[in-house]
């Protein structure tokens, strides 16, 4: 138990140190060709809804059996030779299933384009962290794509995979970085992945219920700390549930009241037109300074979630 803290700390300072170098494989890499190659293996063009359905669960309990036992595997591995291995090994995977470096990164990059007067770049730049159209985008329109996708992957991206690891050390953190995958790659409502796709998007939903809840009240008390606490909680319970996704909205919510601005909106993916419920009030119009200001509540709220899993932690030393 010592050493899952002292990995919580490893993992971290890793991220915060290095992030994802592109030289070098990452877990998600190998669980995405994986996902590709039982894809093509197990979809069928115009079969019954549950072929579909049961081969798309195959699927999914094919890549997390396989994340969870190749984990083990190599911590088994890597401890057989040494345990300064399988810790720095632990510390590396853990590292890789957190992005709030990779996050800020990509926003600012964003919010320098937007400050600079490149719109053009700014597109460009949100086109690689969200799922929407974003070649008409105006510059508000660029700047709440990232405030919203911010506010989402504090919860994906630092939070969620943060609490399996909390309950379940880093394989359990591997698992729900696999389900996380397998949502991005399958988890659409068109028509290949309506049904096939329908049970890793039903378990991304079921894996992050709690996650996302808990990333909305650390926003909130990261807003709490810059004065506004108040707004963010009373959007949160009362915006939030109006989300077409069941967890998206508590951190969007959140982030929306912290900030002082509206979220949501008319989004186009792929040409078509999708409206999001709005969130929050427009106290005042979205600039790109709200980038900037998202990244620090992200940064606020990792280090809440932090601290709160620093204490468990300890509490579990002290007990044992």
């Amino acid at each position: 138990m010592t050493t899952d803290l002292l990995l919580l700390v490893a993992a971290l300072i890793l991220d915060l140190l290095v992030g994802d170098p592109s030289w070098l494989l990452h877990p998600t890499q190998v669980m995405g060709a994986g996902i590709n190659l039982l894809e093509r293996l197990l979809w069928r063009p115009g079969a019954r809804p549950a072929y579909l359905i049961s081969t798309g669960g195959i699927l999914v309990v094919i890549i997390m059996g396989t994340t969870w036992t190749v984990t083990r595997a190599l911590l088994w591995l890597a401890g057989n030779i040494s345990h300064w291995l399988e810790f720095v090994l632990a510390a590396w995977l853990l590292a890789t299933t957190i992005a709030p470096r990779g996050l800020a990164t990509a926003g600012r990059a964003i919010a320098r384009a937007l400050k600079a007067g490149d719109l053009g770049a700014a597109r460009r730049q949100v086109g690689l962290i969200v799922g929407r159209d974003t070649d008409s985008l105006t510059a508000i329109g660029v700047t709440r794509a990232t405030v919203e996708t911010i506010a989402e992957n504090t919860s994906d991206g630092v939070v969620a995979p943060l609490f399996y690891f909390f309950l379940g050390g880093v394989p359990l953190a591997m698992v729900y970085r696999a389900i996380n995958t397998l949502d991005s790659m399958l988890g659409y409502k068109n028509e290949r992945y309506l049904f096939f796709g329908r049970m890793a998007a039903r378990l991304d939903d079921l894996a992050n219920y709690v996650p996302a809840r808990i990333t909305g009240l650390a926003i909130c008390v990261a807003a709490f700390l810059l004065g506004q606490g108040r707004r963010a909680w009373i959007t949160m319970l009362r915006d939030a549930r109006k989300h077409p996704s069941p967890n998206s909205g508590y951190p969007e919510a959140a982030m929306a009241g912290a900030l002082g601005v509206q979220l949501g909106g008319l989004n186009y993916y792929q040409g078509i037109p999708s409206h999001r419920p709005l969130m929050g009030q427009a106290l005042r119009e979205l600039e790109p300074g709200d980038i900037d200001r998202a990244i620090t509540l992200m940064a606020g709220a990792t280090a809440i979630i932090t601290m709160a899993g620093c204490i468990y932690l300890a509490f579990r030393i002290y007990w044992h």
